[in-house]
Formats: C-alpha cells, structure tokens, sequence
C-alpha cells in the first residue's frame, strides 16, 4: 500500500491550524494524518530561533538557491569574457547610467568589470561622433514620432530612418528611443465580453461515460465563485475522481487565471500520482484550453477531453459537486475575507466531503474509505 501524500497547502493549514490551538490528537482525528507525521511538520514549518522567523524548509530553500545562483554566476563570468568583446565601453557606461536608480554604481562596475574612475571621467569627455550621431538620429525621431500622432514604434521608425538614408540598426533606435522614453501609443477600442463568444469545439473522450473500474481513470474539474463579505470574488478550482467522487485536488485565489487550474492539477497529481492514460475531462473555458494546460497535459501524459459546446451534462459531476458545496458550506455561511473563506473550504474538503460525508452512488461509503479500499488491493 503507497504511503499517503500531500501538498505544500495542506501541510502548511494543518500546522496554521495547530498554531491556532488545535491539538495534534484533533488534527490527527480530524484530518486522518498520523501525529507523528503532524509533528514532523510543525518542526519544518517552524521558525528556526534567531533565524528571523525562517523555518528550517526555508533555510534549506535558500541554501538550494544560494548554490543555484553561484552556480549561474559561474558560468555567464565564463561567458561575459566573449559578450564583452563585442560590447564598446561606452554602451556599458551608458547602461551604467541607465540603471543607476536600480544598482548601486560601485557594484555594476565591479560586475561589469569598468573601473569606477572610467565611469565617473565619462561625463568630462567630449562627446563622441556616435553620441553625435545618436542626437542626430533622436531628432529626426522625435519628428517622425510627431508626425504619426504617436503611432510609430521602433520597427516602423527604423524602416523610415533607412529610406532616409540613416545608417542605424533597429536595436539603436530601439536604445535611443527607449533613453528617451519614447513610445507608440495605441489606445485599444473598449468591446463588451460577449456571452454568445466563438467557442471551438474540442474531442469530447468522456462522451458521459461515467463508469470506472479503479482510481485515477477519470477526473473531471471545473470552476465555482465564492463571494466574501468585502464584495470580492475569489475562485475556488477543483478536481474530482469519479470512481471514489473525492476531490483529488483544488486550488483557492483571488484570481481566476490559468494558474489557478494549473495548481489545482498539480496538487492532485502530487497526492494521487495517478499512471499514463487517464481521462482528465473539463470544460471549454479558457484556462483549460490554454496552451500552458495543455502543456501540463502532455508532461502529466493525460488524455483530455472536453465537454461539448453549451452541454451542461457532459460535467454534470464536478458540477454537482459545486452545488453541494453551495448549499452545504457557501450559501449558509458569510465570509469576512479572503483567508476565512479558505480555511473553510479547507475545513469542508479536507474534513467533511473527503473523509466523514457518504456518498449514494459509491455504497454510503466516504470518498477516502472507498480509496483506501482501492489502494489496499492493489497492495495485496
């Protein structure tokens, strides 16, 4: 029998829980999680003394990335020996003086290997014929830039500039526009969402088969709103395995952005780690449809399928989950904030529809009894 696992998010609510006075007895009845498994959690996720409120998962984490970056510093000083040849010493001294504001001097000079007295002399020099020049070619921009009411950007200015006879490439007037801040303006045309949107209809592999053998064969997910009390929305993204009818996996935000599907995806992966070949069903929206979905897709080695335009039956299951959430937390209940809204759901998910409310269709049995049930005869 695989050992249960779970995400970054549930472990930190449990050890959020515990700080907030839940005993670790409560924890362990409530959500199913041996106590020594809860304490080895409050110890990573705990602040290591006289580290400024870093527990020991962080220091590790930034030990990770410490070793990260001296290793990515390493090589670009490797390369920076080529790039520096074919980059005047003026150009650096103007990106020096470009992101003054950002970095200290002292190190951009030290990184870019410019003696801070070369920079510094610069500003006393003469100026140059390329410095000439680049005045000449910021004038004439100035005058095309007018002339197109603002329009041009730097691809178009360049190709006039050229017809002019103005030997520059693009990056140059790029760069000088950019010093400049010169831009192209384009202010785009307000048009309402419509309801009735061109929809392109996808291969629908589910087909309202519903039926499985075993975990992990069929999920299906979807979206739902929740409202708090300070008249903001927040998003709530689940994933549901329609053998056992447990949420597998979910994400709450703020924002209902790719990500918040992505993560949702990921966190059932994480605590499932189902095999090649599952059916991951959803709707046509535009977070399922996106390319960086897809992608997750692919690496996770899933068949999706999808729903059929302006049918909802073809998810009728998540999406009667989402009802049940609605009557059974969200519409008896008025969140203050975004945060007691999530330790509900929390509370809800986790606590109640996974491991205490039965279900009809799986024999009045829990989501997590009858995956429990699965998983101990493949282990047999």
């Amino acid at each position: 029998m695989k050992r249960k696992q779970y995400n970054n998010d549930f472990k930190n609510t449990i050890v959020e829980l515990y700080r907030s006075g839940t005993s670790v007895g409560d924890l362990h009845r409530e959500y199913d999680v041996s106590e020594v498994t809860i304490y080895k959690w409050i110890k990573a996720l705990s602040p290591v003394e006289g580290a400024d409120g870093l527990t020991p998962k962080d220091i590790a984490e930034i030990q990770k990335e410490n070793l990260r970056l001296k290793q990515e510093v390493d090589i670009l000083k490797k390369g920076y020996g080529h790039i520096r040849e074919k980059v005047t010493e003026q150009e650096i001294i103007d990106f020096i003086e470009q992101e003054k504001e950002n970095q200290p001097i002292q190190l951009m000079c030290h990184v870019l290997e410019v003696p801070r007295s070369t920079y510094y002399q610069s500003f006393n020099k003469v100026k140059s014929t390329y410095e000439i020049e680049n005045e000449k070619i910021l004038k004439r921009i100035r005058v095309i830039h007018a002339e197109s009411k603002q329009r041009y950007g730097a691809p178009k200015i360049h190709i006039i500039l050229g017809e002019e006879g103005f030997v520059v490439s693009l990056n140059r007037v790029q760069r000088i526009m950019k010093k400049a801040e010169i831009l192209s303006v384009i202010i785009k045309k307000y048009r309402p969402t419509k309801s009735t949107g061109l929809v392109v209809e996808r291969e629908n592999i589910l087909k309202q088969d519903f039926t499985t053998t075993d975990i992990n064969q069929k999920w299906v997910a979807d979206i739902t709103y929740i409202h708090t009390s300070n008249n903001a929305w927040c998003y709530l993204a689940s994933v549901l395995d329609l053998h056992t009818k447990k949420i597998v996996g979910y994400s709450f935000s703020k924002s209902m952005t790719v990500d918040l599907v992505l993560d949702a995806l990921s966190n059932a992966i994480t605590i499932q780690q189902p095999g090649e070949g599952l059916i991951f069903h959803t709707d046509l929206g535009s977070q399922y449809t996106s390319d960086a979905f897809e992608e997750a897709m692919t690496d996770a080695k899933m068949r999706h399928s999808f729903s059929r335009k302006g049918c909802p039956y073809d998810n009728a299951c998540i999406e009667s989950f989402h009802a049940t959430l609605k009557k059974e937390e969200v519409y008896r209940t008025t969140y203050v904030d975004y945060e007691s809204a999530r330790l509900a759901l929390f509370h809800y998910i986790e606590s109640w529809y996974n491991r205490k409310r039965i279900h009809g269709a799986i024999q009045y049995m829990t989501p997590q009894q009858l995956e429990d049930s699965c998983r101990s005869k493949i282990g047999s």
